[in-house]
């Protein structure tokens, strides 16, 4: 606060005023908050800056070598009382001197550890956008146009992904733009108790039975909890290699019966097209055909192998998907649409707003929607009322890349995938643990007889995988435990990865191995 000033004021009669102290007010800063020439100013440093950043990718390891607190350590323990000149500059040295340095480095061409969490320019640029643009979409009536281009663009995405007639808008369904899976799936199980309480009474909530099978993602676990779902009601229906990790319909079948011979009452399956470990394929048309005789809902999860289907080759994995209730898949993965975009379709959106819905307070309501009954207010679709303007960011990748743009994008990876695949198989000490489904290899290094065979196998996968990680200008990958078999995942997907990246990380691990072996051979002489 400014010190105070003494005014000297004059009476309208001529005498002198009694002094009055006064303090200086800081200028009001809403003025300068949103400035235009010092946006403009700024955000002419932040496009150079991650243009630069694109630019460089390759110069960074994927992974940092950093140890816990290595940033808490650098920075103040306190914010600035006051900023210092030219704030914005110096923040943006210290993102590039303090935090990238101790990043992971996702859209590295060499990230080969996770599904994508792909980027484009445009993807970038739509956040930005709506970012700047700032609304609120929780009603029709908050903001209009946010709310029916969500609408339009929902069923742009789903014609693309060539989903079932019945999940659109224009079929009848409809569908919304989340955050993440896990937030669709949880507003798919909250949908489902709603109905099946409504059957059965509210009392039976601890009757309620979740299935999935063991290679099923956690979100479905956990939504579960959240949901109300006792513990010891959700089902992990256990899978194996002979059957692809995909979950069997007879198992599944087996599972409900005995629940319901116990008193208990099956309520929601999620099915996986792509599970996170193998990219196993549920069979939906089946599942869905046991789940119908016990009155089940049914949920897709596809929310990394969904993008897949804007190319008409993957379109059998989801055969049978008309009979599903709820299908979701995040367009953040691997259709360019940047963090985060999570598209959930409904087939009866009135089972979401059923359960998700609130009283329409007099705030809320507009006079303009009286007597449309297609009017959406997206706040009855999901657990939150304040949501971001997605639908701006996915339309504009939309428009900008089309869809046989996605599908070029989505088969390059695919076809990096493959030759990896075939690289692996040509090398006779390894072995591909499960086939390809997409642009996921999971493979790994045959322990020879001599240094333990299958009883050392897992280990020697574990060294392995350290060693290509520890290569500081080598690739990134991670690992899956399934069957048994401790295996190496490569997962194509990053914005940035060409041809040339996906052989040199096949070099890195054919090297690493040959020289994992060679120690292992070493101690194994030394010992005899």
């Amino acid at each position: 606060m400014a010190p105070p000033s003494h005014c000297h004021g004059v009476h309208h009669n001529g005498t002198a005023a009694v002094p009055v102290e006064t303090e200086t007010v800081p200028p009001l800063l809403g003025s300068r908050l949103l400035d235009a020439e010092e946006f403009r100013r700024q955000g002419h440093q932040v496009v150079d800056f991650i243009a630069d950043y694109y630019a460089s990718m390759e110069d960074y390891p994927v992974h940092p070598n950093v140890t816990p607190g290595f940033l808490r350590r650098q920075l103040p323990s306190d914010a600035p009382s006051r900023p210092k000149p030219d704030a914005f500059a110096a923040a943006l040295r210290d993102v590039h001197d303090l935090i990238l340095p101790g990043v992971t480095h996702w859209q590295s061409p060499r990230h080969f550890a996770h599904f994508p969490a792909s980027s484009s320019t445009v993807g970038a640029l739509g956040e930005a956008l709506a970012a700047g643009i700032n609304v609120v979409p929780f009603t029709w009536a908050a903001s209009p146009a946010a709310t029916e281009l969500e609408m339009v663009v929902v069923d742009w995405l789903g014609k693309a992904l060539h989903l079932p007639r019945g999940l659109l808008f224009c079929g009848g369904g409809g569908g919304t733009l989340l955050g993440t899976s896990c937030e669709a799936i949880l507003c798919a199980i909250v949908a489902a108790r709603e109905r099946k309480l409504a059957e059965i009474g509210s009392r039976r909530i601890e009757d309620l039975v979740v299935y999935c099978s063991d290679q099923t993602h956690f979100a479905v676990r956990k939504a579960a909890r959240i949901a109300g779902i006792h513990r010891d009601n959700c089902r992990e229906i256990a899978t194996c290699l002979e059957g692809m990790f995909a979950l069997s319909p007879a198992d599944l079948q087996a599972a409900m019966q005995a629940d319901v011979d116990a008193g208990l009452v099956p309520l929601f399956l999620c099915a996986t097209v792509g599970t996170t470990q193998t990219t196993a394929v549920d069979p939906i048309r089946e599942l869905c055909a046991v789940a119908a005789t016990h009155g089940v809902w049914v949920h897709v999860d596809a929310a990394y192998a969904g993008s897949a289907l804007v190319c008409p080759e993957f379109r059998h994995v989801l055969d049978g998907a008309e009979a599903v209730d709820t299908f979701s898949m995040n367009a953040h993965k691997w259709l360019l649409a940047n963090n985060d975009c999570c598209a959930l379709w409904a087939r009866k959106p009135s089972l979401l707003t059923a359960a998700l819905g609130t009283e329409q307070e007099y705030i809320l309501k507009s006079a303009a929607a009286d007597g449309h009954d297609d009017v959406v207010d997206y706040k009855d679709w999901s657990m939150t009322l304040t949501r971001r303007f997605r639908s701006l960011k996915l339309w504009l990748v939309l428009r900008c890349y089309g869809v046989e743009g996605l599908r070029d994008h989505v088969r390059a990876h695919v076809g990096m995938a493959a030759s990896f695949e075939n690289m692996v198989r040509t090398d006779a000490r390894f072995e591909v643990v499960v086939p390809r489904h997409f642009a996921l290899v999971c493979f790994r290094l045959l322990s020879p007889e001599k240094l333990g065979g299958e009883k050392t196998a897992n280990e020697l996968n574990r060294r392995l995988l350290e060693e290509v990680n520890a290569t500081s200008s080598g690739p990134y990958m991670s690992s899956a435990m399934v069957g048994g078999n401790y295996m190496l995942r490569c997962a194509v997907g990053s914005t940035l990865t060409e041809e040339r990246n996906v052989r040199e990380a096949w070099k890195v691990v054919q090297d690493r191995a040959a020289s994992l072996l060679r120690k292992m051979e070493i101690t194994c002489s030394v010992l005899a």
